[in-house]
Protein backbone atom coordinates (compact mmCIF):
# COMPACT_ATOMS: atom_id res chain seq x y z
CA UNK A 1 0.00 0.00 0.00
CA UNK A 2 1.11 3.52 -0.66
CA UNK A 3 2.02 5.51 2.45
CA UNK A 4 -0.63 8.15 1.76
CA UNK A 5 -3.43 5.58 2.13
CA UNK A 6 -4.37 7.04 5.52
CA UNK A 7 -7.43 5.80 7.33
CA UNK A 8 -9.08 7.32 10.42
CA UNK A 9 -10.81 4.85 12.75
CA UNK A 10 -13.52 6.33 15.00
CA UNK A 11 -14.55 3.21 16.91
CA UNK A 12 -15.69 3.11 20.55
CA UNK A 13 -15.60 -0.71 20.91
CA UNK A 14 -12.03 -1.53 21.99
CA UNK A 15 -12.15 -5.11 20.67
CA UNK A 16 -13.37 -4.04 17.25
CA UNK A 17 -10.84 -1.21 17.17
CA UNK A 18 -7.99 -3.60 18.01
CA UNK A 19 -9.12 -6.06 15.31
CA UNK A 20 -9.41 -3.36 12.63
CA UNK A 21 -6.01 -1.90 13.49
CA UNK A 22 -4.33 -5.28 13.25
CA UNK A 23 -6.04 -6.14 9.95
CA UNK A 24 -5.46 -2.79 8.28
CA UNK A 25 -1.86 -2.30 9.44
CA UNK A 26 -0.54 -5.87 9.27
CA UNK A 27 -2.60 -7.33 6.42
CA UNK A 28 -3.29 -4.19 4.42
CA UNK A 29 -0.27 -2.01 5.08
CA UNK A 30 -2.46 1.05 5.65
CA UNK A 31 -1.47 4.07 7.72
CA UNK A 32 -3.91 4.17 10.64
CA UNK A 33 -4.93 6.94 13.05
CA UNK A 34 -7.62 6.07 15.61
CA UNK A 35 -9.73 7.47 18.40
CA UNK A 36 -12.48 6.22 20.72
CA UNK A 37 -13.62 9.80 21.36
CA UNK A 38 -15.91 11.70 18.98
CA UNK A 39 -14.49 15.12 19.77
CA UNK A 40 -10.89 13.96 19.57
CA UNK A 41 -11.62 12.12 16.31
CA UNK A 42 -13.23 15.16 14.70
CA UNK A 43 -10.27 17.31 15.78
CA UNK A 44 -7.92 14.81 14.14
CA UNK A 45 -10.03 14.99 10.98
CA UNK A 46 -9.83 18.80 10.99
CA UNK A 47 -6.07 18.86 11.44
CA UNK A 48 -4.92 16.02 9.18
CA UNK A 49 -5.67 14.59 5.75
CA UNK A 50 -7.31 11.16 5.43
CA UNK A 51 -8.33 9.09 2.41
CA UNK A 52 -11.15 7.29 4.22
CA UNK A 53 -12.93 7.16 7.61
CA UNK A 54 -14.42 4.10 9.32
CA UNK A 55 -16.88 5.42 11.92
CA UNK A 56 -18.98 3.55 14.48
CA UNK A 57 -22.58 4.46 15.22
CA UNK A 58 -21.97 4.13 18.96
CA UNK A 59 -19.55 7.06 19.38
CA UNK A 60 -20.41 8.83 22.68
CA UNK A 61 -22.14 12.11 22.07
CA UNK A 62 -22.70 11.28 18.37
CA UNK A 63 -24.83 8.15 18.52
CA UNK A 64 -26.41 6.92 15.33
CA UNK A 65 -25.46 8.43 11.97
CA UNK A 66 -24.78 11.90 13.42
CA UNK A 67 -21.01 11.29 13.24
CA UNK A 68 -21.40 11.01 9.44
CA UNK A 69 -23.14 14.38 9.34
CA UNK A 70 -20.34 16.00 11.34
CA UNK A 71 -17.65 14.53 9.05
CA UNK A 72 -19.50 15.65 5.91
CA UNK A 73 -19.88 19.16 7.30
CA UNK A 74 -16.09 19.31 7.66
CA UNK A 75 -15.42 17.82 4.21
CA UNK A 76 -18.26 16.99 1.83
CA UNK A 77 -15.90 14.80 -0.24
CA UNK A 78 -14.81 12.56 2.63
CA UNK A 79 -15.48 8.84 2.11
CA UNK A 80 -17.13 7.27 5.16
CA UNK A 81 -17.68 3.56 5.83
CA UNK A 82 -20.09 3.05 8.72
CA UNK A 83 -19.57 0.29 11.33
CA UNK A 84 -22.63 -1.25 12.99
CA UNK A 85 -22.65 -3.87 15.74
CA UNK A 86 -25.75 -5.32 14.10
CA UNK A 87 -27.72 -4.56 10.94
CA UNK A 88 -30.24 -1.73 11.37
CA UNK A 89 -32.02 -0.85 8.11
CA UNK A 90 -33.70 2.29 9.46
CA UNK A 91 -30.37 3.67 10.67
CA UNK A 92 -28.72 2.74 7.36
CA UNK A 93 -31.35 4.67 5.41
CA UNK A 94 -30.61 7.75 7.51
CA UNK A 95 -26.88 7.28 6.96
CA UNK A 96 -27.29 6.88 3.19
CA UNK A 97 -29.14 10.20 3.03
CA UNK A 98 -26.17 11.76 4.83
CA UNK A 99 -23.81 10.33 2.20
CA UNK A 100 -22.02 7.23 3.55
CA UNK A 101 -20.05 5.25 0.98
CA UNK A 102 -20.92 1.83 2.42
CA UNK A 103 -21.10 -0.06 5.72
CA UNK A 104 -19.71 -3.10 7.58
CA UNK A 105 -21.23 -5.15 10.41
CA UNK A 106 -20.11 -7.79 12.87
CA UNK A 107 -18.77 -10.35 12.15
CA UNK A 108 -16.47 -8.30 9.91
CA UNK A 109 -15.80 -9.88 6.51
CA UNK A 110 -12.13 -9.06 5.86
CA UNK A 111 -12.41 -9.63 2.10
CA UNK A 112 -15.36 -7.24 1.81
CA UNK A 113 -13.59 -4.75 4.07
CA UNK A 114 -10.44 -4.60 1.93
CA UNK A 115 -12.52 -4.35 -1.26
CA UNK A 116 -14.46 -1.39 0.17
CA UNK A 117 -11.25 0.27 1.32
CA UNK A 118 -9.64 -0.04 -2.11
CA UNK A 119 -12.71 1.32 -3.93
CA UNK A 120 -13.37 3.99 -1.32
CA UNK A 121 -9.81 5.33 -1.46
CA UNK A 122 -9.95 5.32 -5.27
CA UNK A 123 -13.21 7.26 -5.08
CA UNK A 124 -11.69 9.85 -2.73
CA UNK A 125 -8.79 10.34 -5.13
CA UNK A 126 -11.20 10.82 -8.03
CA UNK A 127 -13.25 13.36 -6.07
CA UNK A 128 -10.11 15.34 -5.29
CA UNK A 129 -9.05 15.14 -8.95
CA UNK A 130 -12.53 16.15 -10.08
CA UNK A 131 -12.48 19.30 -7.93
CA UNK A 132 -9.07 20.18 -9.30
CA UNK A 133 -10.25 19.64 -12.89
CA UNK A 134 -13.33 21.80 -12.35
CA UNK A 135 -11.12 24.63 -11.15
CA UNK A 136 -8.81 24.14 -14.13
CA UNK A 137 -11.76 24.08 -16.53
CA UNK A 138 -13.17 27.34 -15.16
CA UNK A 139 -9.77 28.98 -15.37
CA UNK A 140 -9.27 27.72 -18.91
CA UNK A 141 -12.72 28.92 -19.99
CA UNK A 142 -11.75 32.42 -18.89
CA UNK A 143 -8.40 32.03 -20.61
CA UNK A 144 -10.06 30.87 -23.84
CA UNK A 145 -12.32 33.91 -23.96
CA UNK A 146 -9.32 36.19 -23.57
CA UNK A 147 -7.38 34.24 -26.20
CA UNK A 148 -10.28 34.49 -28.66
CA UNK A 149 -10.24 38.31 -28.39
CA UNK A 150 -6.48 38.34 -28.93
CA UNK A 151 -6.67 35.93 -31.87
CA UNK A 152 -9.40 37.97 -33.57
CA UNK A 153 -7.08 41.00 -33.59
CA UNK A 154 -4.23 39.00 -35.09
CA UNK A 155 -6.20 37.02 -37.66
CA UNK A 156 -5.09 39.22 -40.58
CA UNK A 157 -1.44 38.94 -39.55
CA UNK A 158 -1.15 35.17 -39.52
CA UNK A 159 -4.06 32.91 -40.34
CA UNK A 160 -1.90 29.82 -40.20
CA UNK A 161 -0.58 30.55 -36.71
CA UNK A 162 -4.05 31.48 -35.53
CA UNK A 163 -5.50 28.17 -36.74
CA UNK A 164 -2.75 26.17 -35.10
CA UNK A 165 -3.12 27.96 -31.77
CA UNK A 166 -6.89 27.55 -31.84
CA UNK A 167 -6.59 23.83 -32.56
CA UNK A 168 -4.07 23.45 -29.73
CA UNK A 169 -6.46 25.17 -27.35
CA UNK A 170 -9.34 23.04 -28.58
CA UNK A 171 -7.29 19.91 -28.00
CA UNK A 172 -6.43 20.98 -24.45
CA UNK A 173 -10.06 21.72 -23.66
CA UNK A 174 -11.28 18.43 -25.11
CA UNK A 175 -8.70 16.47 -23.13
CA UNK A 176 -9.62 18.30 -19.93
CA UNK A 177 -13.36 17.81 -20.45
CA UNK A 178 -12.93 14.13 -21.34
CA UNK A 179 -10.93 13.54 -18.15
CA UNK A 180 -13.65 15.34 -16.19
CA UNK A 181 -16.35 13.17 -17.81
CA UNK A 182 -14.37 10.03 -16.95
CA UNK A 183 -13.99 11.22 -13.36
CA UNK A 184 -17.77 11.68 -13.14
CA UNK A 185 -18.35 8.12 -14.40
CA UNK A 186 -15.83 6.85 -11.87
CA UNK A 187 -17.73 8.36 -8.92
CA UNK A 188 -19.56 5.01 -8.87
CA UNK A 189 -17.55 1.82 -9.55
CA UNK A 190 -20.56 0.45 -11.46
CA UNK A 191 -20.30 3.18 -14.14
CA UNK A 192 -16.55 3.76 -14.38
CA UNK A 193 -16.41 3.12 -18.17
CA UNK A 194 -20.02 3.94 -19.07
CA UNK A 195 -19.37 6.92 -21.39
CA UNK A 196 -16.55 5.10 -23.20
CA UNK A 197 -18.90 2.20 -24.00
CA UNK A 198 -21.75 4.50 -25.04
CA UNK A 199 -19.35 6.29 -27.39
CA UNK A 200 -18.21 3.01 -28.93
CA UNK A 201 -21.78 1.76 -29.42
CA UNK A 202 -22.91 5.11 -30.87
CA UNK A 203 -20.08 5.16 -33.43
CA UNK A 204 -20.93 1.62 -34.55
CA UNK A 205 -24.58 2.55 -35.08
CA UNK A 206 -23.62 5.82 -36.80
CA UNK A 207 -21.36 4.00 -39.26
CA UNK A 208 -24.16 1.53 -40.02
CA UNK A 209 -26.42 4.50 -40.79
CA UNK A 210 -23.82 5.91 -43.20
CA UNK A 211 -22.88 9.07 -41.30
CA UNK A 212 -19.94 11.11 -42.63
CA UNK A 213 -16.55 11.15 -40.90
CA UNK A 214 -17.31 14.61 -39.52
CA UNK A 215 -20.68 13.44 -38.18
CA UNK A 216 -19.05 10.36 -36.63
CA UNK A 217 -16.45 12.51 -34.88
CA UNK A 218 -19.16 14.82 -33.53
CA UNK A 219 -21.16 11.78 -32.37
CA UNK A 220 -18.11 10.33 -30.61
CA UNK A 221 -17.43 13.59 -28.74
CA UNK A 222 -21.05 14.00 -27.68
CA UNK A 223 -21.34 10.40 -26.47
CA UNK A 224 -18.18 10.76 -24.38
CA UNK A 225 -19.56 13.94 -22.79
CA UNK A 226 -23.27 13.05 -22.59
CA UNK A 227 -23.31 12.61 -18.78
CA UNK A 228 -21.14 15.66 -17.98
CA UNK A 229 -24.14 17.32 -16.30
CA UNK A 230 -24.20 14.64 -13.59
CA UNK A 231 -21.49 16.66 -11.88
CA UNK A 232 -24.38 18.64 -10.38
CA UNK A 233 -26.22 15.59 -8.97
CA UNK A 234 -25.54 14.36 -5.45
CA UNK A 235 -23.65 11.06 -5.03
CA UNK A 236 -26.33 9.51 -2.81
CA UNK A 237 -28.84 9.94 -5.67
CA UNK A 238 -26.57 8.60 -8.44
CA UNK A 239 -25.61 5.52 -6.41
CA UNK A 240 -28.96 4.95 -4.67
CA UNK A 241 -29.67 1.19 -4.58
CA UNK A 242 -33.46 1.65 -4.61
CA UNK A 243 -36.00 3.60 -6.62
CA UNK A 244 -35.74 7.40 -6.75
CA UNK A 245 -38.30 9.67 -5.15
CA UNK A 246 -40.12 12.12 -7.48
CA UNK A 247 -37.90 14.94 -6.16
CA UNK A 248 -34.71 12.92 -6.77
CA UNK A 249 -35.87 11.98 -10.27
CA UNK A 250 -36.44 15.65 -11.08
CA UNK A 251 -32.80 16.32 -10.10
CA UNK A 252 -31.56 13.53 -12.38
CA UNK A 253 -33.61 14.90 -15.28
CA UNK A 254 -31.67 18.17 -15.09
CA UNK A 255 -28.35 16.62 -16.17
CA UNK A 256 -28.72 16.96 -20.00
CA UNK A 257 -29.33 20.71 -19.68
CA UNK A 258 -26.57 21.06 -17.05
CA UNK A 259 -24.11 19.32 -19.37
CA UNK A 260 -25.04 21.62 -22.25
CA UNK A 261 -24.62 24.70 -20.06
CA UNK A 262 -21.15 23.57 -18.94
CA UNK A 263 -20.09 23.22 -22.59
CA UNK A 264 -21.74 26.41 -23.91
CA UNK A 265 -18.64 28.65 -23.45
CA UNK A 266 -16.81 26.33 -25.88
CA UNK A 267 -18.34 27.64 -29.09
CA UNK A 268 -16.49 25.12 -31.28
CA UNK A 269 -18.66 22.42 -29.66
CA UNK A 270 -22.00 23.95 -30.67
CA UNK A 271 -23.17 20.83 -32.55
CA UNK A 272 -21.98 18.54 -29.76
CA UNK A 273 -23.79 20.68 -27.17
CA UNK A 274 -27.18 20.08 -28.81
CA UNK A 275 -26.60 16.32 -28.90
CA UNK A 276 -25.76 16.37 -25.17
CA UNK A 277 -28.88 18.44 -24.46
CA UNK A 278 -31.19 16.12 -26.44
CA UNK A 279 -29.82 12.66 -25.58
CA UNK A 280 -32.76 11.80 -23.28
CA UNK A 281 -35.53 12.89 -25.67
CA UNK A 282 -37.88 10.05 -26.69
CA UNK A 283 -39.08 9.41 -30.21
CA UNK A 284 -42.72 9.68 -29.04
CA UNK A 285 -42.15 13.01 -27.27
CA UNK A 286 -42.20 11.66 -23.71
CA UNK A 287 -38.52 12.31 -22.96
CA UNK A 288 -36.76 15.28 -21.44
CA UNK A 289 -35.76 18.11 -21.11
CA UNK A 290 -37.89 19.62 -23.93
CA UNK A 291 -40.26 16.81 -24.93
CA UNK A 292 -39.08 16.84 -28.55
CA UNK A 293 -40.35 14.04 -30.80
CA UNK A 294 -39.50 12.28 -34.04
CA UNK A 295 -37.38 14.22 -36.49
CA UNK A 296 -37.32 17.21 -34.14
CA UNK A 297 -34.64 15.29 -32.23
CA UNK A 298 -31.19 15.36 -33.83
CA UNK A 299 -30.21 11.98 -35.31
CA UNK A 300 -27.03 11.86 -33.22
CA UNK A 301 -29.06 12.34 -30.03
CA UNK A 302 -31.41 9.52 -31.04
CA UNK A 303 -28.37 7.27 -31.55
CA UNK A 304 -26.78 8.18 -28.20
CA UNK A 305 -30.09 7.64 -26.41
CA UNK A 306 -30.31 4.05 -27.66
CA UNK A 307 -26.62 3.33 -26.99
CA UNK A 308 -26.94 4.80 -23.48
CA UNK A 309 -30.00 2.65 -22.71
CA UNK A 310 -28.36 -0.54 -24.05
CA UNK A 311 -25.21 0.00 -21.99
CA UNK A 312 -27.23 0.71 -18.85
CA UNK A 313 -29.30 -2.45 -19.33
CA UNK A 314 -26.32 -4.74 -19.93
CA UNK A 315 -24.15 -3.47 -17.06
CA UNK A 316 -24.51 -3.84 -13.28
CA UNK A 317 -25.83 -0.82 -11.41
CA UNK A 318 -26.28 0.08 -7.74
CA UNK A 319 -30.04 -0.39 -8.15
CA UNK A 320 -29.69 -3.62 -10.21
CA UNK A 321 -26.71 -5.83 -9.41
CA UNK A 322 -27.52 -8.44 -12.12
CA UNK A 323 -27.50 -6.90 -15.63
CA UNK A 324 -29.78 -7.97 -18.46
CA UNK A 325 -28.40 -10.42 -20.98
CA UNK A 326 -27.78 -9.15 -24.49
CA UNK A 327 -30.88 -11.00 -25.67
CA UNK A 328 -33.05 -9.48 -22.94
CA UNK A 329 -31.74 -5.98 -23.65
CA UNK A 330 -32.31 -6.36 -27.42
CA UNK A 331 -35.86 -7.57 -26.75
CA UNK A 332 -36.49 -4.52 -24.54
CA UNK A 333 -35.19 -2.16 -27.23
CA UNK A 334 -37.33 -3.86 -29.87
CA UNK A 335 -40.34 -3.54 -27.59
CA UNK A 336 -39.79 0.22 -27.31
CA UNK A 337 -39.09 0.92 -31.00
CA UNK A 338 -41.26 3.77 -32.29
CA UNK A 339 -42.02 4.92 -28.70
CA UNK A 340 -38.79 5.51 -26.77
CA UNK A 341 -36.45 4.77 -29.70
CA UNK A 342 -36.31 5.78 -33.37
CA UNK A 343 -37.21 2.57 -35.32
CA UNK A 344 -34.66 3.49 -38.01
CA UNK A 345 -31.91 3.68 -35.36
CA UNK A 346 -33.15 0.41 -33.81
CA UNK A 347 -32.87 -1.28 -37.20
CA UNK A 348 -29.24 -0.14 -37.56
CA UNK A 349 -28.48 -1.18 -33.96
CA UNK A 350 -29.79 -4.71 -34.58
CA UNK A 351 -27.35 -5.09 -37.47
CA UNK A 352 -24.30 -4.25 -35.33
CA UNK A 353 -25.30 -5.48 -31.85
CA UNK A 354 -23.36 -8.74 -32.21
CA UNK A 355 -20.19 -6.72 -32.87
CA UNK A 356 -20.71 -4.69 -29.68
Amino acid sequence: MLPNNRILLLIHNEDVLRYLREQLIIEGGYSIVFSTSSEEGLNLFRQESFDLVIAGVDMPGFEGPRIVKELKLLDSNCVVILFLEKLDYELLEQAKVLGIYDYITKPINAEKLFFLLQKGIERHGLLVTQNRLIAILKEQNTSLQKQNVLLAKRIEESTRNLSKLYEDLRSVYMRTIRVLAQAIDARDHYTHDHSEKVSRYSVAIGKQLGLTLKEIEMLRDAAELHDLGKIGIEDNILSKPSGLTPQEWEQVKLHPEMGAQILEPLTFLSDVIELVRQHHEHFDGRGYPAGKRGEEILLGARIIHLADAYEAMTAARSYRKVPLTKEEAVAEINRNANTQFDPHVVEAFLKVVDEL
